[in-house]
Order: structure tokens, then C-alpha cells, then sequence
């Protein structure tokens, strides 16, 4: 899977020369925290609602409302934005715009062709992604074991539930820190929990956790 097919395309942004007060604005009636910041097609930076909070005066400060009211509005997003902003391509791995985002500590990706900010992918969209992945919404019998890491192993645990005409929704393996093992998670649909921990068993597979969910 490839960013061009999670990022949303439907990018809402502002311009440097956007105030603070109506950056605000926009991300509270649109329910985001991050916006990219565009100027004349060209992506120039990033704010995000901390931005915009840290923009504030402290709680110590002596001004009234309204002299905070007019400070924010002549506060420009250029004044508080990140101007280096990190982006990834349409074509990019998925798992490799997830590992940027943990690397870099962000919570957002814009992304760029040719120059041109053409949608962005944030924490959110991996996080509906991580759900359909691991098949959170289909009812079945889930399974985490403990297999070898080396060829063959997923293939017959695969073998044996195609005989029960089980149907695998979900297959996701970790490496462990245990040397030569790796943790296997799946799901599967269309079989009964003692059917499915019976293969594993037959297997000599570790089990860690099996359950209808």
C-alpha cells in the first residue's frame, strides 16, 4: 500500500499571511490540528494547534480580552509556523511515511508532487488504517503466536485453515527480541475458536493469545 492510496486529498491550508485568529477558526469548524501553510501553490510550512495555543499570551499576562482578541488578529501564521516542513511522496511506501513520522516525532506528512501539495496523511488516517489492517471491525477468532522466523512457518498455518475453509481476513508478523522468533496475529473467519487453536497446537505453534473478537 502506497500513501496515494491513505492521504486525503481534500487539503484544507492557509497562507502565511493567514492570522492566528482565523487559523483557529478553520481548525476548529473543520475538527484538525494541523494545517498546511501554502503560498502561491507552494508549500512553505506547517502550523499546528499547539502553535497556535503557544501564539497566546501567557495566563500571566495583565492585558484584557480585548487587547488579546486584537494582539492574535494582527498575528500572522508566518510568526508562528514551522517553515521546515518534512513531506513524502504519493508513491511512497506506506510503512515508510509511518517509521518518518515516528522517527521525526510529527504527527502529520504533507504530500508533494512536482512541487505541488497534493494531499497530506496524518496519525489519524494510520491509525483507521492499523484498524482495517488488523480486521477490528469483522468478528472472528483472533490469534497471536510465537513461530520461527524462517521460511515456511506462515504457509502452514495458512494450509491448515484453507482445509477448514477458513477465510483469513488479517496476517501481520513482528520481529522479537527473542532471537529467531517473530510474533504472528491473525484472523480468521468462517471456523470455530477450538478448530483454529487445535492447528496450533498441532503445529507446536506458541500460543500468546487466541479469542472470538
Amino acid at each position: 500500500m502506497i500513501v496515494k492510496e491513505v492521504m486525503r486529498t481534500n487539503l484544507i491550508s492557509v497562507t502565511s499571511d493567514t492570522t492566528v485568529t482565523e487559523a483557529k477558526e478553520l481548525m476548529n469548524k473543520n475538527n484538525i490540528s494541523k494545517l498546511p501553510v501554502i503560498d502561491k501553490g507552494v508549500l512553505v510550512g506547517i502550523v499546528t494547534k499547539n502553535d497556535l495555543l503557544q501564539a497566546g499570551p501567557s495566563q500571566a499576562t495583565t492585558l484584557d480580552m480585548f487587547e488579546i482578541s486584537y494582539l492574535l488578529s494582527k498575528l500572522t501564521v508566518k510568526k508562528v509556523m514551522c517553515p521546515k516542513v518534512i513531506t513524502v511522496s504519493e508513491n511512497e511506501a506506506i510503512e515508510e511515511a509511518a517509521r518518518i513520522m515516528v522517527d521525526n516525532q510529527i504527527g502529520c506528512l504533507p504530500v508533494v508532487t512536482n512541487g505541488v501539495a497534493v494531499g497530506i496523511v496524518t496519525e489519524s488516517d494510520l491509525f483507521h488504517l492499523f484498524t482495517d489492517m488488523f480486521g477490528a471491525r469483522q468478528k472472528g477468532v483472533r490469534a497471536v503466536v510465537r513461530i520461527d522466523d524462517k521460511p515456511g512457518q506462515l504457509a502452514k498455518v495458512t494450509q491448515r485453515l484453507s482445509e477448514l475453509n477458513a477465510n483469513i481476513v488479517s496476517v501481520v508478523t513482528k520481529e522479537m527480541e527473542t532471537g529467531g522468533k517473530r510474533m504472528l496475529t491473525f484472523k480468521v473467519t468462517g471456523c470455530e475458536l477450538d478448530a483454529v487453536k487445535k492447528i496450533l497446537e498441532e503445529l507446536n505453534f506458541e500460543i500468546s493469545d487466541i479469542r472470538v473478537r
